[in-house]
C-alpha cells in the first residue's frame, strides 16, 4: 500500500511536468564561486556566481492557516504557508537572482516543536529530539507525502521563470543524508531504510520542481565520509557515501517510475575540520577505497560518478560543492592557512569539469558550529553571526576570477610547497 500510494502521489505531480511553466535552459555561469549567503549586499560585492540559501519548511508550514498566511491548490487540495519566512526567502533571492547568481535551495525539515506542523514534516521516525534539529522529511504517511510535494511545488512555482521574487535553480534535498542521525535524522535505521526512506522524498521533491522548471535540478546531500562512515556512528546511524550513493541509485533505477536526473551535493570538507591543512589529509589518498573524499582527493567521486550504474542517459550525474569550509586556527599563520587552503581548493576545482559551483561555509563565523571558526568574516565576541571583519581569506575569495588573482593568490604557493598551483599534486611539499 505504501508504494502504491506513493506512485499515486508522484504521478499527480509528475502529470504536470509537460506542462512546466518554464522552459528556460539551466545557465551557464561564467564563474564555479559560490557562497552560503548570509549578507547579501557583501557577497555580491565579494563577486559571486552562486549562492546557498537554507530553506526549513518547517517554518513555512501552517496547517491551520490564518490571515499571516499564503493559500496554494495542490492537486486538488488547499494548503497554506506562513508569509514572514517566505518574505524573507524573497529578500534573498530576488537581489541575487537579478545579479545573475545561481541560487540553490538547501531544503531541510527543522523540528518545529509544534506537533501539528512536526507532524506533516517531520519523519515518524524520528521520535524524539533530533541531535541538531534536522529531520528526515515526512515520507511515512499520506499526508506528509502529500505537504512535502505541495511545499517544493509552492516554492519551485514562486521561484521560476520570470516572477518578481527571484528564481532558484537548484534544489537539495535535505543535509549529509550518509550522517543521518546527525543532519537527516530519522531514529535508528540501516542503509536500506535510510535509502527507501530518503529515494521517496528525493523523487517527490523531483517531480514538484520539474512541475514548474522543467530545467531545475535536484541534488542528493553527502558528506566527505567515503568508504567509511562518521566514526561516533553505528551502523544504523551512518553509512559510507559511497555505499549509499550506489544504494540509492540502484533502488532508483528498480522503481516503477524508473530513473531520473538527481545530482550530487557534496561536502569535501578536510578530515579534520579543525585542520584546514586538507593537503595533509591522510584519509584521502587517490584510491577508490578511500576512506574520505576532501579536496586532496575529489577526482575519487568523479570516477565513481563516471561509472555505468551511476551515470544518467549515459553522462555522469553534476556536482555541486555546497557546504564545505575552513577553519581560522589561533596562532599567527592561522589566517594565512585558511586563505592558502581556499586558494588551493579553488585551483582544484577549476580543473574538474564535472563540478559547477563551490561554495565556501560560512560567510560570517558561526557561535552554534562547535567552536570552528570557518567564515570570511569574524563574529563580534558575544554574538552569534553578527560580522565584525574580513579575514585574509575574503580577499582571495574576492580575487577569484579577477586579474588580481595571480599576484593575491601568490603568498599560498611557499606554504604550500609548490611553483605555482598547477604543480599540484606532484612536487608539494606543503607544510
Amino acid at each position: 500500500m505504501l508504494r502504491q500510494a506513493l506512485l499515486v502521489a508522484v504521478f499527480a505531480v509528475q502529470a504536470t511536468s509537460s506542462l512546466a511553466q518554464d522552459a528556460t535552459p539551466y545557465p551557464t555561469p561564467t564563474s564555479k564561486k559560490g557562497l552560503q549567503v548570509q549578507m547579501v549586499d557583501d557577497a555580491l560585492a565579494l563577486g559571486i556566481a552562486h549562492a546557498a540559501l537554507n530553506v526549513d519548511l518547517g517554518a513555512l508550514c501552517a496547517p491551520a492557516g490564518g490571515d499571516d498566511c499564503l493559500p496554494w491548490q495542490h492537486d486538488g487540495e488547499h494548503f497554506t504557508f506562513r508569509k514572514a519566512p517566505i518574505n524573507a526567502l524573497d529578500a534573498q533571492v530576488a537581489p541575487l537572482a537579478k545579479a545573475g547568481v545561481v541560487v540553490s535551495a538547501i531544503l531541510l525539515a527543522i523540528q518545529t516543536g509544534d506537533p501539528a506542523r512536526d507532524r506533516l514534516v517531520v519523519h515518524s521516525r524520528c521520535t524524539g529530539k533530533a541531535p541538531n534539529g534536522i529531520a528526515a522529511f515526512q515520507t511515512a504517511t499520506p499526508e506528509g507525502r502529500r505537504w512535502l510535494a505541495a511545499a517544493v511545488a509552492f516554492l519551485a512555482a514562486r521561484y521560476s521563470g520570470d516572477a518578481p521574487h527571484g528564481r532558484i535553480w537548484n534544489w537539495i534535498v535535505g543535509n549529509e543524508v550518509n550522517s543521518h542521525w546527525w543532519w537527516y535524522h530519522l531514529g535508528k535505521a540501516d542503509l536500506a531504510t535510510v535509502v527507501a526512506e530518503y529515494e521517496q522524498a528525493l523523487r517527490l521533491v523531483h517531480g514538484a520542481v520539474r512541475a514548474h522548471s522543467r530545467h531545475g535540478r535536484v541534488f542528493v546531500s553527502l558528506e566527505h565520509h567515503w568508504n567509511a562512515r562518521y566514526a561516533a556512528g553505528d551502523a544504523e546511524q551512518a553509512a559510507p557515501g559511497r555505499e549509499l550513493l550506489l544504494a540509492l541509485a540502484a533502488r532508483v533505477r528498480a522503481h516503477a517510475l524508473g530513473d531520473f536526473d538527481w545530482h550530487v551535493a557534496f561536502h569535501p570538507y578536510p578530515e579534520n575540520l579543525f585542520d584546514c591543512r586538507f593537503w595533509r589529509d591522510a584519509s584521502a589518498p587517490d584510491a577508490d577505497d578511500a576512506p574520505r573524499v576532501t579536496f586532496r582527493n575529489l577526482q575519487v567521486l568523479d570516477r565513481c560518478l563516471a561509472r555505468d550504474e551511476l551515470r544518467w542517459q549515459d553522462t555522469p550525474r553534476r556536482v555541486i560543492l555546497s557546504e564545505q569550509g575552513f577553519h581560522c586556527a589561533d596562532g599567527e599563520h592561522g589566517e594565512r592557512d585558511q586563505a592558502a587552503a581556499y586558494a588551493l581548493a579553488w585551483s582544484i576545482v577549476q580543473r574538474s569539469p564535472g563540478i559547477d559551483a563551490f561554495h565556501l561555509h560560512r560567510h560570517v563565523d558561526h557561535a552554534h558550529e562547535g567552536g570552528l571558526r570557518l567564515g570570511l568574516w569574524t563574529r563580534t565576541p558575544d554574538s552569534v553571526c553578527t560580522p565584525e571583519r574580513r579575514r585574509h581569506i575574503a580577499a582571495v575569495f574576492a580575487a577569484c576570477d579577477t586579474a588580481a588573482w595571480p599576484e593575491c593568490a601568490a603568498f599560498a604557493l611557499p606554504v604550500l610547497g609548490l611553483q605555482s598551483f598547477a604543480d599540484w599534486p606532484a612536487g608539494s611539499n606543503a607544510r
